[in-house]
C-alpha cells in the first residue's frame, strides 16, 4: 500500500470538518460526512477504499457511537477513532462495550495529537488489510483445490464401491473377468490418486514460492502489478533476477481468481528458471498484453522441448526433471487452474531455442458480463 491511506471524517459542524481536511489533507486523503447516515452511504458505494474512519461521538440524531457499531458489523477491517468534547463515563462506557477502538481524541482537536493518531491507525490497517487479503487468498484457493479434487476422488471411491461390489459376488464370476476389472479399477485409481497428490504438492511449492499474493484491493489489481509483486518476492537465486525482463504491451484487470494466478505465474517462472540452470546468456521475458483476449507471456531462451513431449505437457503426467523429483503434473494443475474461470494455457517451443508458454485469460467483455 504506498499510496496514501483514505480517511473518513464524520463530524456535523461543518468548520470542523474544514479544519479536519486542512490539518492532514497534506498525509492523508480525507473525505467528510455531516452525519451517521452520510458516511455510511459513503462506505457503501464501491471502490471506496477506507481505511481509517474518524467520527465525533455528539451529532444530532444518530450519535457516533451507533455509526461505531454499524461499522464493527458491517466493516470490521476499518481503524475505527472516536473524538468526543464529553469524555464523560457514559460516553467512555459505551464506546468500550461498543467494539474496538483505535483511539479516543478529546476536542478541540490538537493537529499533532491527531497526525501522529491517523500514522498509527494507517499501520494498523494495513496490517489488517494484508490479514483480510491473505484470507481471501486461503478461501480462494481452498476452493478451487476442493472443487478440482472432487471428481478424481469421486472416480476413486466409485471404482473402491465397483470393486467390493464385485468381490461379494466372486463366486458368479470366472475368476480371469474379476482379476481383469480389478486391475483396470486400480489403475484408474492409482492415475486419479497420483493427481490428487500432484495437485495438493504444486499448490503447496507454489504458495511457497509466492508467499505475498498481489491482489492488494477489491478487484484483484492488474496484470502488470500481479507480475512487478511477484518477482519483488520470489525468492531468486543469486544472479536469477537479472536474466528476468518485464515487457508490458496492454494492462489488464485481474478479476477471476488472481491469487490462483499468481500460483500459476510463479509456476511458469520456476520451470522457465529449472530450465535455463547453468546455461550462459539466459533470458527470459514476462509480457502483458491484450490482443483479442489480455495474455501474459513467459518466455525463456532455454534448450525448449522436444516436439513428442510437446504436444503431450498439457495432458499426460509427462516431466523433463524426473530426476529432480518432477511429477509431470504440474503444468497440467497451471492449465486447470486458468480453464476453472475460462481461460487456458498454450506452450510452444523450437526444440534447443526457446520455450513460450502464454496464459490466456477470458475476454474483458465476456468476463464483466
Amino acid at each position: 500500500m504506498s499510496e496514501r491511506a483514505t480517511v473518513l471524517y464524520v463530524d456535523d459542524e461543518e468548520m470542523a470538518r474544514k479544519y479536519f481536511a486542512r490539518a492532514v489533507e497534506s498525509e492523508f486523503a480525507v473525505l467528510t460526512a455531516p452525519g451517521v447516515d452520510e458516511a455510511l452511504q459513503i462506505l457503501a458505494q464501491p471502490g471506496s477504499d477506507i481505511d481509517v474512519l474518524v467520527t465525533d461521538y455528539r451529532m444530532p440524531g444518530r450519535v457516533g457511537g451507533e455509526l461505531l457499531r454499524e461499522v464493527e458489523r458491517d466493516y470490521p477491517h476499518l481503524v475505527r477513532i472516536l473524538v468526543t468534547a464529553y469524555a464523560d463515563k457514559e460516553v467512555l462506557l459505551e464506546t468500550i462495550n461498543g467494539g474496538d477502538i483505535f483511539r479516543i481524541l478529546e476536542k478541540p482537536l490538537d493537529t499533532g495529537v491527531v497526525r501522529d493518531a491517523l500514522r498509527l491507525a494507517s499501520e494498523n490497517a494495513r496490517e489488517r488489510a494484508m490479514r483480510r487479503q491473505s484470507l481471501l487468498a486461503i478461501e480462494e484457493t481452498v476452493a478451487f483445490l476442493a472443487h478440482e479434487l472432487n471428481t478424481p476422488l469421486a472416480t476413486i471411491a466409485n471404482f473402491a464401491r465397483n470393486i467390493q461390489r464385485r468381490v461379494s459376488h466372486q463366486a458368479e464370476d470366472n475368476g480371469l473377468p474379476l482379476k481383469a476389472d480389478i486391475g483396470n479399477a486400480a489403475a484408474h485409481m492409482n492415475d486419479n490418486a497420483r493427481y490428487c497428490l500432484a495437485v495438493l504438492s504444486s499448490f503447496v511449492e507454489s504458495v511457497k514460492r509466492a508467499s505475498v499474493v498481489p491482489a492488494a484491493r477489491a478487484g484483484g489489481g492488474t496484470a502488470r502489478q500481479m507480475v512487478g509483486a511477484l518477482l519483488e518476492v520470489y525468492p531468486f537465486a543469486p544472479g536469477q533476477r537479472d536474466t528476468v525482463q518485464l515487457e508490458v504491451q496492454g494492462d489488464f484487470a485481474v478479476r477471476a481468481a488472481p491469487n490462483c494466478v499468481a500460483l500459476v505465474l510463479s509456476s511458469l517462472l520456476n520451470n522457465a528458471l529449472r530450465a535455463l540452470d547453468g546455461q550462459a546468456g539466459a533470458r527470459i521475458r514476462i509480457t502483458v498484453g491484450v490482443a483479442d483476449r489480455p495474455y501474459i507471456i513467459v518466455e525463456d531462451n532455454g534448450p525448449g522441448i522436444a516436439p513428442a513431449l510437446l504436444n503431450r505437457l498439457l495432458l499426460d503426467p509427462v516431466s523433463m526433471h524426473g530426476s529432480e523429483g518432477g511429477s509431470g503434473w504440474g503444468l497440467i494443475f497451471c492449465n486447470r487452474v486458468m480453464q476453472s474461470f475460462g481461460g487456458h494455457l498454450r506452450v510452444q517451443s523450437e526444440q534447443g531455442c526457446s520455450t513460450t508458454v502464454t496464459m490466456n485469460f477470458p475476454d474483458l467483455e465476456k468476463e464483466r458480463a
